[in-house]
C-alpha cells in the first residue's frame, strides 16, 4: 500500500503515515542507510521505514545526524528539523518541523484496552471516552504524543498528562492535555485519527512554541 496519508498537521508541520508492505531492501536503498542491529525482523524494518518518511517529508533531513539527547528524545544538530516518529506494525507514523517541538503515536487496535485504562487514564479522564476500547487506544495515543513533543524522562501519564477536555465530531477528535512537569505548567492541544485498523493522534499548534523546564 505505501502511503496511506501525508497531511499539514498544523501551519508548521507535515505528517504522513505509510503502511509497510516493501521488503526490507526497499527501506534500505531508499535512506541510504544500513540495517540496524535489531534481531527482530519487524523491528529493524520499522526503524528504517521511520527514516524512510522522514526522508519523504523533508528530503533534505539529515538522517545520520539522529542522536538521542539527555532525556532521549531524538534530535539533530542545531535542531533544523523537530520531528517525532511512531511505528505499530504495519504502520509508520512521523511529524516534521522546522519550527516547532513535534509529538505523534499510531497504535493498532489491542483487545485489552479497555482493561488497561486504569494504569494511563484517570477516573475522571475514563468518562470522556466511555469504555470504548478504540477511543482508550486514541487516548493513549494523545498523551505518548504529548510526552513526545514534551521530550523528558520521569513522567508519569495520569499525574503528569491530564486531558482536560476532549471533543469529537465527524472530522477529527480533539485533546486539551495539561503538561504538569514544565516550568510553567501549559496546555497543548492534540488531535486524533480513528480508522479501521489504528488510532493515531498527534501535537497541533497555534502559535509556536517549545516545552521549558
Amino acid at each position: 500500500m505505501g502511503l496511506y496519508r501525508e497531511w499539514s498537521s498544523d501551519a508548521y508541520s507535515l505528517a504522513a503515515i505509510w503502511k509497510i508492505e516493501e521488503p526490507e531492501s526497499f527501506f534500505i536503498e531508499r535512506t541510504a542507510m544500513p540495517a540496524p542491529d535489531i534481531k527482530s525482523d519487524k523491528r529493524r524494518i520499522e526503524r528504517l521505514a521511520g527514516r524512510f518518511l522522514l526522508k519523504h517529508l523533508k528530503e533534505d533531513f539529515p538522517l545520520l545526524n539522529i542522536r538521542p539527547d539527555e532525556h532521549d528524545k531524538p534530535r539533530i544538530d542545531n535542531n533544523h528539523y523537530y520531528f517525532s516518529i511512531s511505528h505499530s506494525w504495519p504502520y509508520v507514523a512521523a511529524v516534521v518541523s522546522p519550527y516547532v517541538e513535534c509529538g505523534i503515536d499510531i497504535q493498532c487496535w489491542h483487545p485489552r484496552m479497555e482493561a488497561l485504562q486504569n494504569k494511563f487514564l484517570s477516573e475522571q479522564e475514563q468518562v470522556f471516552f466511555v469504555n470504548d476500547p478504540k477511543l482508550i487506544t486514541l487516548a493513549w495515543s494523545a498523551k505518548e504524543a504529548a510526552y513526545k513533543w514534551q521530550g523528558r524522562r520521569g513522567v508519569e501519564f495520569i499525574d503528569h498528562l491530564p486531558i482536560e477536555k476532549y471533543a469529537e465530531n465527524e472530522y477529527r477528535h480533539e485533546f486539551n492535555i495539561y503538561l504538569q512537569l514544565t516550568n510553567p505548567k501549559m496546555h497543548i492541544q492534540a488531535q486524533g485519527l480513528v480508522k479501521e485498523d489504528f488510532a493515531c493522534a498527534f501535537v497541533v499548534h497555534e502559535d509556536i512554541i517549545h516545552p521549558s523546564f
